[in-house]
């Protein structure tokens, strides 16, 4: 809060400040500079009390930082480097006007460059680096005229590097690195006839790179790296004939090298790293006589090295690594060379061991890596004398170390990983007593770990993981007292754990995970106070841990998995900073260690198959980075604690062959990250919770096997992304939720033994990424089998047995070629079996109403007709109806036949005449009366029956005898 009486303090500063001033004003000894320096003090920020002794009581020449002219009348230089200043550069610079040199380099200044520093024409020397500075170049630099140097590095400035700058004519070093400028460099450089030194790194310029750079014919260093120039580079740079360094790595050149290139005689440093730069490297370089640093790597050079002629004499580093060359010249090393380091990694090299390289004797890295060289190691390997790191890791050498690499007294580092070496490590390799690190990790290698290597007292890294060396770890190894990584897993190595292994007190890595190592951890690993990780699983190690191993404060990563260790975890639980711990399938007993908690960083806890009982501690709801919790197989019982809702991160949590008990837990819907939940094989009673609906990443849900009730939640619908589902076991009805079919990647389903009843959804057609297992049996499931299972075309395993289910097998299940498990056992299904089935056991099928066809028994005529009662009842009306209609048509037809006889009966007596038939040797006389004169007798015109008359008189016998 601002008082009164402070407030009064700085009025009168701001009242004081001005009258200083205009005392020295008016004292009148050159003191015009005085005021100006003076408001400059004002405005900035000194904390360090660089500017202390800038006093008006004080002749400004004998201030910090000022150089005055031999008149002391004029400032010609101010130095405020590195003393701690900030706040903005003020504008009243510009009055200093014979201010030769300003250097506020290395402070902590901020907002922008003024424009009025352009009025300082007597300035040479600006140097504004490593500051906090912002905004733009003023334009204005460019009417410096007398500037030499200008390094403006290490700011945040934007926006282009002004084309004024090509004003700056007796400019000789201009620095604008790591600016974050933009935009092109601009053509007007070449003005800069004086430049020697031009730095244009780090920033975020495009475009090309000017071919006016020809203009700057004293420019002796041009760096522009890390940039995003593109194009080629161009030839006209041959003409800079000062240039002594070039590096233009890291940007997106393109095209090949220009051969101009090798006019610059005095260059001694050639970078080109980076870039897109392809064809051959040109012979051109051979003649760059003083050239001593090459780097061409990370391009897409090609063919042939041609390198290294007898010009190249001062050459030192050659780095090419990177690129797709393919040969090394048999005369690759010319003697006299001074070759120190060659790097050719990443290229496609191949054939033998190149033996030019055997005559640069002065060479001293080797880094041949990741080629396609074969073949053995020449055995006068010990030709370079002066070799300090061979390495020639991921090709494909065969064949045994040569004995000589012992006689390279000054080889540091060895690395052979990754080839295909075979036989013993030489036991002259004890001779390297400056030897370092020793990688030979994956290789055929085989025999004991020779007690000589323990000889090489220098080392600290040995890694000989995925070989078959075998025997004993050397009981010596306690002498390597310097070693860091000891990494011998995946080999045959046997016996117990040296003693003397603790006393190499600078380990920081031990694995020796899958060997056959035997016996227990000596207490001497208490004094591995720098441990940082330790490996030990799949061996055959036994007994309690040494306590001593609780001074192991260090270490992160744990993991004794599948081993026979016994007794408390405890010792390995002193650490606060472990990040995994793993002690799966071992014997461990007694209870969880609370402490564990305060291992903040944990994320993987693996505690299956031991002997573990007690409860799970609440405090493991600290971890809350924790995403693996693996504590199954064990004796723990009691409730699962609700505080692990708080271990957000959490993926895998599985709490499954125990004796937990409680209700289940509706808190494990908040774990979001949740992938895979399993808690089988417990007591966990209640319902399974809704809320599981919102673990939205799961992919494996089992909890079989305990005493769940009740329905399972339409919300397991949102488990979109489930593969495996497994409720079986538990007391679970109603029915199969509809929105099981939105689970489209499940692959093994199991609802057995429970109590579910109804149908079977048809929607589970729709999951047709089911393949291990649908297991629907000992339920109380009715109706048919739905035939759109016949589109689980993966299914291998379908058990349908011991339900209610009724009807014929779907023809549609024959399609289901995958299916080598069938069970539609104790059913009420009857019907023809599809012919596909016939291969499964007798056993599928027993115990249904009447199921026919092979495996089972021919089907009758009988059984080939047993309809259901839907179909039975159909085919009865159907038959009743045809009957009916057959009955009618039959009648039918016979009225009309007699009809029509009847008809003619009467049409065949003409009028008077007698028609005599003899029968029985007799003679009968028909009268028939005139068609329609009888008004007995009256016979419609129209054939219809329905229209005949006959009178009762007309019925009597008209035959006459």
């Amino acid at each position: 809060m601002i008082t009164r009486s402070s407030m009064g303090s700085i009025c009168m500063c701001h009242f004081i400040l001005p009258l200083t001033i205009a005392v020295v004003v008016t004292l009148g000894d050159n003191t015009a500079e005085s005021y100006w320096l003076l408001k400059i003090k004002s405005e900035l920020v000194d904390p360090l009390g660089a500017l202390r002794n800038w006093s008006p009581t004080t002749h400004f020449c004998s201030w910090n930082g000022i150089t005055c002219d031999v008149d002391e009348a004029h400032v010609v230089g101010l130095n405020l480097s590195g003393s701690g200043i900030s706040g903005s550069i003020p504008g009243e610079f510009s009055h200093l006007i014979s201010l030769q040199a300003l250097d506020l380099s290395s402070n902590n200044l901020t907002g922008s460059i003024p424009s009025e520093l352009g009025q300082l024409q007597n300035l040479r020397i600006l140097l504004l680096y490593s500051n906090y500075l912002s905004s733009n170049i003023p334009e204005e630099i460019g009417n410096l005229s007398m500037l030499q140097v200008l390094r403006l590095g290490d700011n945040s400035l934007a926006d282009e590097i002004p084309p004024s700058i090509g004003n700056l004519s007796e400019l000789t070093v201009l620095g604008v690195a790591n600016c974050n400028l933009s935009g092109s460099i601009p053509v007007e450089v070449g003005n800069l006839k004086h430049l020697v030194s031009l730095d244009l790194q780090m920033n975020n310029l495009s475009g090309f790179i000017p071919k006016e750079i020809q203009g700057c014919q004293e420019l002796q260093n041009f760096a522009a790296s890390n940039n995003m120039l593109e194009g080629e580079i161009p030839s006209s740079m041959g003409s800079l004939k000062s240039l002594r360094i070039l590096n233009l790595a890291n940007n997106t050149l393109s095209g090949s090298i220009p051969t101009s290139l090798s006019l610059l005689s005095n260059l001694t440093y050639l970078n080109l790293l980076g870039n897109k730069l392809n064809g051959e490297i040109p012979s051109g370089i051979n003649s760059l006589s003083q050239l001593q640093k090459l780097d061409l790597s990370r391009n897409n050079l090609s063919g042939s090295l041609t390198l290294l002629n007898v010009n190249l004499q001062n050459l030192e580093t050659m780095v090419l690594s990177d690129n797709a060359l393919t040969g090394i010249p048999y005369n690759f090393c010319l003697r006299g060379s001074k070759l120190q380091q060659l790097f050719l990694a990443r290229n496609k090299l191949s054939g033998g061991f190149p033996l030019g390289i055997l005559n640069c004797s002065s060479i001293q890295q080797v880094d041949l890596s990741d080629n396609s060289f074969e073949g053995e190691l020449p055995s006068n390997l010990d030709k370079l004398q002066n070799l300090t790191d061979l390495m020639l890791n991921n090709n494909s050498f065969i064949g045994s170390l040569p004995p000589a690499i012992g006689n390279i007294s000054s080889l540091r580092s060895l690395f052979l990983f990754g080839n295909s070496f075979t036989g013993k490590i030489p036991v002259e390799i004890g001779r390297l007593k400056r030897l370092n690190t020793i990688y030979l990790y994956d290789n055929q290698m085989s025999g004991p770990i020779p007690r000589e290597l323990t000889n090489c007292t220098s080392l600290t890294g040995i890694d000989f993981f995925g070989n078959h060396f075998y025997g004993p770890i050397p009981e010596t190894i306690g002498k390597l007292k310097d070693l860091t990584v000891l990494h011998l897993r995946q080999n045959d190595l046997s016996g117990p754990i040296p003693p003397s292994m603790g006393y190499c007190k600078r380990l920081q890595l031990l694995a020796l995970a899958d060997n056959k190592l035997s016996g227990s951890i000596p207490p001497t690993f208490s004094y591995l106070s720098q441990l940082s990780t330790i490996t030990l699983y799949n061996n055959n190690f036994e007994g309690p841990l040494p306590d001593s191993l609780s001074l192991l404060r260090n270490l992160k990563i744990i993991n004794f998995s599948n081993n026979k260790f016994s007794g408390s975890i405890f010792p390995l639980t002193a650490s606060n900073s472990l990040t995994v711990l793993d002690l799966t399938n071992n014997s461990f007993s007694g209870s969880i260690p609370s402490i564990l908690a305060n291992s903040g960083d944990l994320t993987r806890l693996r505690l299956a198959n031991n002997f573990l009982t007690g409860t799970i501690p609440s405090e493991l709801g600290h971890l809350t980075k924790l995403n693996f919790l693996d504590l199954s197989f064990n004796n723990l019982t009691g409730h699962v604690p609700p505080q692990l809702s708080n271990c957000k991160k959490i993926e895998h949590l599985l709490l499954n062959n125990n004796r937990l008990s409680g209700q289940m837990l509706p808190w494990l819907g908040s774990l979001q990250e949740l992938g895979e939940l399993d808690l089988s094989f417990n007591n966990f009673h209640g319902r399974v919770p809704a809320e599981l609906g919102g673990c939205s990443k799961l992919l494996k849900l089992s909890l079989h096997n305990n005493n769940l009730s009740g329905e399972i939640p339409l919300e397991i619908g949102n488990l979109t992304s489930l593969n495996v589902f497994n409720l079986q076991r538990n007391s679970l009805s109603g029915h199969i939720p509809s929105t099981i079919q939105q689970c489209s990647k499940l692959y093994e389903l199991r609802l057995s033994e429970n109590f579910l009843s109804g149908i079977i959804p048809v929607g589970l057609g729709a999951v047709t990424e089911l393949q291990v297992i649908l297991d629907l049996s000992r339920n109380l499931f009715s109706g048919e089998i739905p035939s759109s299972l016949g589109n689980l075309m993966k299914l291998e395993r379908l058990d349908l047995s011991f339900n209610h289910l009724q009807g014929q097998v779907p023809p549609s299940l024959g399609q289901l070629t995958s299916l080598h498990v069938l069970n539609l056992s104790n059913n009420h299904l009857h019907g023809l079996i599809p012919s596909t089935f016939s291969g499964f056991p007798l056993s599928s099928f027993l115990n249904n109403d009447h199921l026919c066809g092979p495996p089972l028994a021919l089907c009758s005529e009988a059984t080939r007709m047993k309809l259901s009662n839907s179909q039975v009842a159909a085919i009865i009306v159907a038959i009743v109806l045809t009957s009916t209609l057959i009955c009618l048509v039959l009648l039918y037809i016979m009225l009309r036949i007699w009809c029509n006889w009847k008809k003619v009966a009467v049409s065949s007596e003409d009028s008077g005449m007698v028609e005599q038939k003899t029968r029985n040797g007799e003679y009968w006389n028909m009268n028939s009366p005139e068609l329609f004169s009888s008004p007995d007798i009256q016979i419609s015109a129209t054939p219809c029956i329905c229209n005949l008359k006959i009178d009762a008189a007309a019925r009597e016998n008209t035959l006459v005898r």
